[in-house]
């Protein structure tokens, strides 16, 4: 092998060698201090490619998520409304029922009456403060609520009622809950039949918001179990195995060892020239 004073071949590629170890090792430290083994394109561009498109789909449901819990909050307030306004009915039918009763005299009447008037007014007030940001499902101001149910821009549709006390019990053929009144026992009688009329709706509006509330909360269940498939697809894709990152580091360190122990032997080699002069 030619001595020379110029080129240590020994020495250079002891120098390569510990170049390629120092390389490795900051990637596994890398690996380690973030928990990814792909963090971006130069370490593997196909599955980073896949893993930031499948991340753009987590993200897209985490959106519809968004809606769905919105709608499906709007929809609880909504049918808890519509529930009230049943019990509150079924309270109004025993006060007309009682009116209708002959014998009574005219205080006991009118005191009935009144407690019909104020259940009423009661109702409506039910009716209007049963919204969610905004937006309430049985006072007729939305007719349908559409409520983003994928990433693909698919809707829910859930449907909008009028519970207004100027609306209920028109199935009677007879008036609507703001006309009735017990001030009678024949009034009273209509009234029976404006409430009986009105029950029925109600009772056909919550089960059309029930209906719609289910579908809410049926998607939203499979948008979670869909995201959590994505989360560990792109966990199996990108992230490190933190046992093998750790015996690869110890293998690493002392490999960064031998090489610079290597390196230094090699750089003595000149020292080798000197002795052919003495």
């Amino acid at each position: 092998m030619t001595l020379s004073i110029n080129t240590n071949r020994g020495a250079m590629i002891a120098l390569q060698a510990l170049n390629s170890t120092n390389s490795k090792l900051i990637s596994t430290q890398r690996h380690i201090s973030t928990g990814l083994k792909i963090n971006g394109p130069k370490d593997d561009a196909s599955t980073y490619a896949i893993a930031q498109s499948m991340r753009g789909d987590i993200a897209g449901m985490d959106a519809v998520k968004l809606s769905l819990s919105g709608g499906g909050s709007i929809s609880d307030t909504a049918i808890e409304g519509a529930r009230a306004v049943s019990d509150l009915l079924i309270e109004m039918k025993a006060k007309a029922v009682q009116a209708s009763q002959d014998g009574l005299d005219a205080a006991s009447q009118n005191a009935i009456d009144s407690d019909f008037d104020n259940m009423v007014e009661q109702l409506q007030e039910i009716v209007n403060s049963s919204k969610f940001n905004g937006t309430n499902l049985i006072d007729n101001s939305v007719t349908t609520l559409n409520v983003l149910s994928s990433v693909d821009g698919d809707f829910i549709n859930v449907r909008g009622q009028d519970l207004n006390i100027t609306t209920i019990g028109t199935t009677s053929g007879v008036g609507t809950l703001s006309t009735a009144d017990l001030s009678s026992p024949a009034t009273a009688l209509i009234a029976l039949g404006i409430i009986d009329a009105a029950i029925d709706e109600v009772s056909t509006a919550l089960a059309e918001l029930g209906s719609d509330g289910n579908r809410l909360e049926l998607q939203d269940d499979f948008t979670t179990k869909l995201r959590d498939i994505l989360l560990a697809g792109v966990g199996n894709l990108v992230d490190a195995d933190m046992a093998e990152e750790s015996a690869m580091l110890t293998a690493l360190q002392v490999k960064q060892q031998l090489g610079t122990q290597s390196l230094a032997i090699a750089n003595q080699s000149p020292q080798i020239i000197l002795s052919l002069f003495q």
